[in-house]
């Protein structure tokens, strides 16, 4: 839809070192100055500002007008109501910046397109008629005309405040509103994982995996048989397991993927059987796999299951369950794993599971209806469901999301991980439709980076606590945010929407009166097209006002997805040292909350030893600029009254055991260091009561946060 000519744009100040012109000689009697200033500019397209001064009697309206030497055409406007005709441009004041007294000054601005070749100012603006040929002013946005434009985009729109005119509050286009204070639960990267992710032979490529922060992913069943899309069986949960320990990630078991075909073909209730008792007993073999999150006895069973052939499905799963419990009480058992989210088919296999002792820990849905504005509802109908039934509070998992003409959108995925995160999912895998052994399509050559890998990139670089966004509906424009408090640093990834744009962040009174703001972009270029680095499209230095700023993304493509950093203008650490537990792949612990902590959580009950199954755990992906040996100190918690002790090792290495004195109580924190040795990159550090080849842990610590130094 095309654009009104009246736009609004941020409330901040963006400085950036572009070409500038002044405009004029020291005649008061001409009654204005204009100062002229390409604030941005980008291949085909620019930015630019024009302060107007008054310099003769007061007026109660202006009109400024000016016309371009080269063919520039203004595509929108802020501050004014801006028209162009050929090369002729005219901008009339809004209601709100008419009134000009003697030496008072407005702002306007715009972004326009041009010829790439050469993008000359005007020569000369007119207010109300008359030139302009006031005294000049030293502008201080930089070099002079002809300056080589930067090789990265800048282009967020410049609003100029002055000491008459009030800085516009209202943005541009459709806005998505980010409460950086309001934080409503610690980043766990939830919505990071995917059906089939892996494959045998490391494919893809750990370097690849590492930056995600991966947390959950649904691997085939031990011995796989299943063939998808008529590959050969692949991804046996057991074989990818060492790769998914080195990365942090945890996983579930799909069961009947024992078969080979899809839709699968039920044989018999012996037959199925002796596959459980087959598949259970490789895990149970397998004692240095500690990373299995669930067994999920079927896979959509609402069309999958066979009820003329192994009767009611509800039957079906108490009997399995009971089979799987014979042998492995500890495991968690995951479903029932339906294609979406079907009410009477849940509300009857909750009653059945539950009055035969066999409720699922974790529920399992789809959300694959071609559409995420569904997510929020259906989780909030399947709570009161489980409230109504007298049953516990369990994790959710929507264990594949995202249909055939989105997995591979950025901004479509986007939207979906926006709104998993809002819903409190426990965990969300990418849905699995073409190759397994990619992440579902994040990357190909098994070490390149597609466009969606970059999205995933900016979701696993978020620290500290995901806080609140707010879209304008349920559909379109959308997005996902966290802030790191301990570097004051805000993460926002949004999309699924085209045109001009805005983002409006408030709570932002840690940062001071100004932020540094960066803003780039990732395509929809499909899986199997590497996309070697995000597309910058602006930076710059933005005023905080009453704790808000808005930024404004010109141009947005719905398929591609966007990431603005907004942190202090003094800079952050040159990488991240404090690593939160609550936000590292915690295995068998819980996470809590508490004052006293870092960034407001921290993990407790790292409780259990010596079973593959149970172990305690907390893996902490680190990055670091270069291979050395580092301080790592740990914030603690020990409220057993005597020393307790955790195992550490890195990248998979040796065990070294780490001594926590006592302190005041549970939740009363003290600090203990060690030395780790790193390399370049990223890194994986264990803290462990229980974990394979450690022979174990005393006591019950909790861990805050480590930091590197």
């Amino acid at each position: 839809m095309r654009r009104q000519t009246i736009a609004l744009a941020v409330t901040g100040l963006v400085t950036v070192s572009l070409p500038v012109l002044v405009i004029g000689q020291a005649q008061a009697a001409a009654g204005c100055r204009a100062t002229y200033a390409v604030t941005s500019q980008w291949p085909g397209g620019f930015g630019a500002s024009v302060n107007l001064t008054n310099l003769g009697d007061p007026v109660t309206s202006w009109r400024l007008t000016w016309s371009f030497p080269a063919g520039q055409a203004v595509t929108q406007g802020w501050n004014g109501t801006f028209t162009q005709s050929g090369a002729d441009v005219t901008v009339v004041n809004v209601s709100w910046n008419g009134s000009l007294g003697t030496g008072a000054t407005v702002g306007v601005g715009f972004n326009g397109s041009w010829n790439n070749s050469t993008n000359p100012p005007p020569a000369s603006f007119a207010m109300n008629g008359t030139v302009c040929t006031g005294s000049p002013t030293t502008p201080t946005a930089g070099p002079t005309t002809g300056t080589t434009p930067t090789a990265s985009p800048t282009a967020s729109p410049t609003v100029v405040p002055t000491a008459t005119g009030t800085p516009p509050q209202q943005p541009v286009g459709r806005v998505l509103t980010v409460a950086v204070g309001s934080p409503f639960r610690p980043v766990t990267h939830a919505a990071a994982g995917g059906l089939y992710a892996l494959a045998e032979n490391n494919r893809p490529a750990d370097s690849m995996l590492l930056p995600l922060r991966l947390n959950k992913l649904v691997q085939p069943a031990p011995g796989v048989g299943q063939q998808p899309n008529g590959q050969p069986p692949g991804g046996d949960s057991l074989l990818i397991a060492p790769q998914a320990d080195r990365v942090g990630a945890g996983q579930y078991i799909r069961m009947p993927d024992i078969y080979p075909n899809f839709p699968y073909q039920w044989v018999s209730w012996s037959d199925w059987l002796s596959k459980v008792d087959t598949m259970v007993t490789a895990r149970l073999n397998a004692t240095n796999v500690s990373n299995i999150a669930g067994w999920e006895i079927w896979n959509e069973p609402d069309w999958t299951w066979n009820t003329s052939a192994a009767g009611s499905f509800n039957e079906g799963w108490v009997r399995t369950y009971r089979q799987i419990r014979a042998r492995d009480t500890v495991t968690p058992i995951v479903g029932p794993g339906t294609a979406g989210w079907q009410p009477s088919y849940m509300q009857s296999f909750l009653s059945y599971a539950k009055a035969n002792n066999a409720l699922p820990d974790v529920v399992v849905w789809h959300e694959l209806n071609r559409t995420s504005a569904s997510i929020a509802a259906n989780v909030a109908a399947y709570r009161q469901m489980e409230a109504s039934l007298g049953i516990s509070p369990r994790p959710i998992s929507i264990n594949e999301y995202a249909w055939t003409d989105e997995v591979d959108v950025p901004g479509r995925v986007t939207n979906y991980i926006a709104k998993l995160e809002r819903a409190g999912v426990a965990d969300a895998e990418r849905a699995f439709w073409y190759e397994y052994g990619t992440v579902n399509g994040l990357v190909v050559n098994n070490n390149q980076p597609t466009g969606t890998w970059w999205l995933y990139k900016w979701y696993g670089e978020m620290a500290g606590n995901m806080v609140a966004t707010t879209p304008p509906s349920q559909s379109g424009l959308d997005g996902f945010a966290a802030y790191d408090s301990t570097r004051r640093i805000v993460h926002v990834a949004l999309g699924d929407e085209s045109g001009t744009n805005s983002v409006r962040l408030t709570g932002l009174g840690a940062l001071g009166a100004t932020a540094r703001v960066t803003v780039e972009s990732t395509p929809a270029n499909g899986r199997f097209t590497a996309v070697t680095a995000p597309t910058a499209v602006s930076t710059g230095t933005y005023q905080i006002s009453n704790g808000e700023l808005v930024v404004v993304i010109p141009n947005m493509v719905a398929g591609s997805a966007y990431h603005v950093v907004v942190q202090p203008t003094s800079g952050v650490p040159a990488y991240q040292q404090r690593y939160e537990a609550e936000n590292g792949s915690v295995f068998r612990a819980a996470t809590l909350t508490n004052s006293a902590a870092s960034n407001g959580g921290y993990v407790g009950g790292i409780a259990n030893c010596c079973d593959a199954r149970s172990g305690s755990y907390v893996d902490f992906v680190v990055n670091v600029p270069s291979a050395r040996s580092y301080t790592m100190t740990a914030r603690y918690a020990n409220g057993g009254g005597s020393t307790a002790t955790q195992g550490l090792a890195v990248n998979g290495g040796a065990w070294n055991v780490v001594s926590y004195p006592a302190t005041a109580g549970s939740g009363q924190f003290g600090s203990v260091t060690a030395t780790v040795s790193l390399n370049a990159g990223y890194n994986v550090i264990r803290l462990a009561k229980g974990a394979p080849r450690f022979a174990g842990g005393t006591g019950s610590v909790e861990l805050d946060y480590i930091e590197l130094a």
